[in-house]
């Protein structure tokens, strides 16, 4: 009995252990479930890595990659859940890469989220609206709606066609703001400048004046440049869009105060972009820590961005900025109030 007993006790010690070596087989991944985790990982950090490496060395490249780069902020939360998700996987190199992405994007988006000190500012204040109308879409009664409740001075349009005009007309837009300089025109290549201040038309945009047109306004006394700014869609020709916005002009101490606005068709992380702002201009958005607010596409179609910007030289003080909404139109508009030195 005893020997019977002996061998009961070993035979369920024996199946006890095989049990337990069959139940940590069948918990371990097989090799090639871990494979093929590893390579989705690799292949979803290697173009972030890309981005990461073009945002931080300053190359916009062709037109698909300047749409990457325009996703920034988006990257950097992107890079930071991918890397959390790698750490649970035990995939330590790959997580360790993800984080260092993610501080490397935030580092360069977290900042935008503060305001800064403004220059010492005691003249005029000046509110500038900007609108891209959309080949002229856009519902005008909500901007002369706009320009009024805001008591906006000055308003850039670009996509203005010649029925958006007879529109806006009509809506009361030019007895509220009686100076105008317009270059209306089908589809995407109308701007125009409205102003309740006297304006005389400046050539400050090279060959693109036409489309984006410059004007002196006449503030009594002393007076302020400005340009309703509308390079070509990068996604349209990467080219025209860099040839364009070099066109605008780069900021001059030597000349009276000047204010950019309009649809740049850039953000922030867009080198071309910020060489202009390198010459002597703040983003009137950066300046309030409001420039992460999404200007386009206002329907949320797309992952939206901010490429809709009021510019103003080293010299203009920002008080405030707003994004606000244009029915018919596929970007909200902005608008700024300064104060000039």
């Amino acid at each position: 009995m005893a020997d019977g007993v002996a061998d009961g006790v070993a035979d369920g010690v024996a199946d006890s252990a095989a049990d337990g070596v069959d139940d940590s087989v069948a918990d371990r991944p097989s090799p090639v479930r871990r494979r093929v985790a590893t390579g989705l990982l690799v292949l979803a950090v290697t173009p972030l890595t890309v981005l990461t490496a073009m945002r931080v060395v300053g190359i916009d490249g062709p037109w698909y990659t300047v749409a990457a780069i325009a996703l920034t902020p988006y990257a950097s939360v992107l890079a930071l859940l991918l890397g959390g998700v790698a750490l649970v996987l035990r995939r330590w190199w790959i997580g360790s890469i993800a984080f260092v992405l993610a501080v490397t994007l935030g580092s360069l988006v977290l900042p935008r989220l503060f305001s800064t000190a403004q220059p010492q500012a005691h003249g005029q204040t000046l509110r500038v609206l900007a609108s891209n109308l959309y080949a002229g879409a856009g519902d005008p009664r909500t901007i002369v709606n706009l320009v009024r409740d805001n008591q906006v001075d000055v308003l850039t349009l670009v996509e203005l066609t010649p029925d958006a005009v007879a529109g806006l007309d009509r809506a009361g837009l030019f007895a509220l703001l009686p100076n105008r300089l317009l270059h209306p025109a089908r589809g995407a290549a109308g701007s125009g400048i409205v102003s309740r201040f006297p304006l005389a038309e400046l050539n400050l945009s090279g060959d693109s004046n036409a489309k984006e047109p410059s004007a002196r306004l006449d503030l009594g006394g002393h007076g302020v440049q400005v340009v309703a700014a509308h390079p070509a869609a990068p996604t349209w020709d990467a080219g025209v869009w860099v040839a364009e916005t070099k066109d605008l002009p780069r900021a001059d101490p030597e000349q009276e105060p000047r204010i950019m606005a309009g649809d740049f068709n850039a953000t922030l992380d867009h080198v071309v972009f910020r060489a202009l702002l390198a010459s002597g201009y703040h983003d009137s958005a950066d300046e309030v820590g409001e420039s992460l607010t999404p200007t386009w596409p206002a329907d949320a179609s797309a992952p939206p961005v901010t490429i809709d910007h009021v510019l103003v030289d080293n010299r203009i003080a920002v008080k405030a900025f707003h994004v606000l909404d244009v029915p018919g139109s596929d970007h909200r508009a902005v608008l700024s109030e300064l104060v000039l030195p």
